[in-house]
């Protein structure tokens, strides 16, 4: 049976992690660590993450991200599926590379944020891989100290909470990073650090527990365990017979109640649980990506507000995963 998808909060700041599941060091071969790096950074930039921090060790990942109205799960399952797959390939090997999907904590205290930053940073220091974390090159560490022209951190928004000028907020930062390196938690595994039990006894990290507001949320909109794969143009066409309006009224300048909400409902189910393309359904839509993004954010903060708008996309889900879009 499928694993349920998990749900995740439009802003959210997460730890996001995984790791090697051959017992193969691949990125200690630079060109792999490279391509995961090249992938990272444009995977972010698609989907809108910010990223706070970075590391990629020679066989796992730790990640600090903040999402923005794509939901986290679609960057993280096409890198690490884009990243199987060149791996896959250039060594002439088949099969999963990871240990199952990634892992994601909600970090939701600022000081909790500054310690994930510096034990993510920290990491090739930990494992004895260097003496000072500037010396390794594939993590967001060298970015915030100014070293890199072209950062994946969001450098300007993880100074912005140090320090009133880039020199201060910098020094700030080094500060963090200096102090964090007799921790105790520096170098434990994800499920013992302070912001993955919070305050909670250790549980085993394969739990990957989650906040309880989220659980309920998530048994809410829990759709069917299956879903048919539809291009864009079919997705559309069905989706606006489920819900009974024209398809050139949604392509139309119109904004009436009804049409807007079809809109919402369409690019929601569509980007979340159908995994289409926003740009693609903006397209078939005949509007423009800004605009559908736009959309798309409305829907997301609907969701959150009317349990009926919850409603409405689970009835729309049923109705396309029965496969004739017609309720």
């Amino acid at each position: 049976m499928p694993r349920r998808e998990r749900v995740f909060i439009e802003g959210g700041v997460y730890h996001v992690y995984n790791r090697v599941g051959r017992g193969d060091r691949v990125f200690d071969e630079e060109a792999e660590a490279a391509a995961f790096v090249s992938l990272l950074r444009e995977v972010a930039r698609r989907d809108g993450l910010t990223v706070f921090a970075w590391c990629l060790m020679s066989n796992h990942y730790h990640l600090a991200v903040r999402t923005g109205v794509i939901p986290l799960d679609r960057p993280m399952r096409s890198l690490q599926q884009r990243v199987t797959r060149g791996v896959n390939l250039r060594r002439r090997v088949y099969g999963p590379l990871w240990q199952g999907r990634y892992r994601a904590k909600m970090v939701e205290d600022q000081r909790y944020l500054d310690q994930l930053l510096a034990y993510i940073h920290l990491n090739p220091r930990s494992a004895g891989m260097v003496d000072d974390p500037s010396e390794y090159l594939w993590s967001g560490h060298r970015e915030l100290l100014g070293k890199v022209k072209e950062p994946i951190v969001d450098v300007d928004e993880v100074l912005r909470v140090l320090g009133t000028s880039r020199r201060a907020a910098r020094a700030a930062y080094v500060r963090c990073i200096k102090g964090a390196v007799e921790e105790e938690w520096i170098g434990e595994q994800p499920g013992h650090l302070p912001w993955w039990r919070l305050g909670r006894p250790p549980r085993r990290e394969e739990e990957d527990p989650e906040e309880a507001l989220r659980q309920e949320r998530e048994r809410e909109e829990q759709g069917p365990e299956w879903r048919p794969r539809y291009a864009t143009g079919e997705f559309v066409a069905r989706g606006a017979r489920a819900l009974g309006v024209e398809l050139g009224d949604l392509a139309s300048r119109r904004r009436g109640v009804d049409l807007v909400r079809a809109r919402e409902l369409l690019m929601i189910v569509g980007v979340e649980r159908y995994r289409l393309k926003l740009k693609d359904l903006a397209a078939e839509l005949g509007k423009s990506p800004d605009g559908m993004t736009k959309t798309l954010a409305r829907a997301i903060r609907r969701r959150g507000e009317e349990k009926g708008f919850r409603k409405e996309i689970g009835d729309l889900d049923r109705a396309l995963a029965s496969g004739d879009g017609v309720t």
